[in-house]
């Protein structure tokens, strides 16, 4: 089995991610929660690692990423952290944790990275939160900021539905971006907003443009690895593709285990022990 090698041919860092947008070199990124799936997907040779707050989605069953608190990222960081060898480690603040007290926001920045050993963090909002991002950056923090769909605002969307349709909402984002790129951040995520305007963005920007739901003409992809593994099998959105059917793979040997322990063809011989012999005296 061929396995591809990051961009950088080793550790990933956030000047990587500058040095591939000048050189026109895709950055691929996904999502892990916990070690092992986080050391499966680094040996893959992924440029960067997500520790996203869809953990609350996809590992604590929650209907949103709302309720997911500052000491539940920083459980999942730390698990990924000891996993990951090369690709560049970044970590969501979660809903609450960076939200117009710029003083609050540095310290709760400062907490996850210190405990977590995180490289980046990941913040959604523009303008409205350019003081506590452009704190966080002064600290010494590399952020990627998050435009477009910002599921932490779900309720204010009434939705999760496409963002920046109106002419109005697309001058924003764009505006937004600039923005954020002036403020110092090392690469956006634009989700779920029409593909020629996240064209027009990463075009105008001088940071890499990570896409979820946002066309092939930015600068990476990031997708969350349940829906990539095919192992969430409720709705999926339209810009989801999954590489493999994990969860019908799951559900099938689980339903063999079980057929196996009531038949009691498992254990068999051979997966037991013996009662070692009894030396001579």
């Amino acid at each position: 089995m061929s396995v591809a090698k990051n961009i950088s041919n080793g550790k990933v860092t956030v000047q990587s991610f500058r040095k591939m947008k000048e050189k026109g070199q895709k950055i691929s990124m996904l999502t892990a929660y916990d070690y092992t799936m986080a050391k499966l997907v680094d040996q893959a040779g992924i440029d960067a690692i997500l520790v996203g707050d869809s953990a609350g989605n996809v590992m604590a069953g929650y209907e949103t990423t709302l309720s997911v608190s500052l000491d539940e990222i920083i459980y999942h960081a730390k698990s990924v952290r000891r996993a990951v060898k090369n690709a560049l480690l970044v970590v969501d603040m979660p809903f609450g944790t960076c939200s117009g007290d710029p003083i609050a926001s540095l310290h709760n920045a400062i907490k996850i990275m210190r405990e977590t050993g995180a490289e980046a963090l990941k913040i959604e909002g523009g303008e409205e939160l350019l003081p506590d991002i452009s704190k966080i950056i002064v600290a010494g923090i590399p952020v990627m900021g998050h435009l477009g769909l910002m599921p932490q605002s779900v309720h204010k969307y009434g939705g999760f539905g496409l963002r920046a349709k109106s002419d109005m909402e697309a001058q924003k984002l764009k505006a937004d971006a600039k923005l954020l790129e002036q403020a110092g951040c090392f690469a956006v995520t634009l989700e779920k907003i029409p593909a020629a305007l996240a064209e027009e963005i990463a075009s105008s920007l001088t940071i890499p443009v990570i896409g979820i739901g946002a066309g092939q003409k930015v600068d990476g992809q990031v997708l969350v690895i349940h829906d990539m593994l095919g192992l969430n099998q409720d709705f999926l959105p339209k810009f989801v593709r999954s590489y493999a059917k994990l969860g019908e793979t799951v559900t099938k040997a689980v339903s063999e285990y079980i057929t196996d322990v009531k038949n009691s063809d498992f254990p068999s011989a051979s997966e037991s022990y013996e009662r070692p012999a009894q030396e001579a005296v």
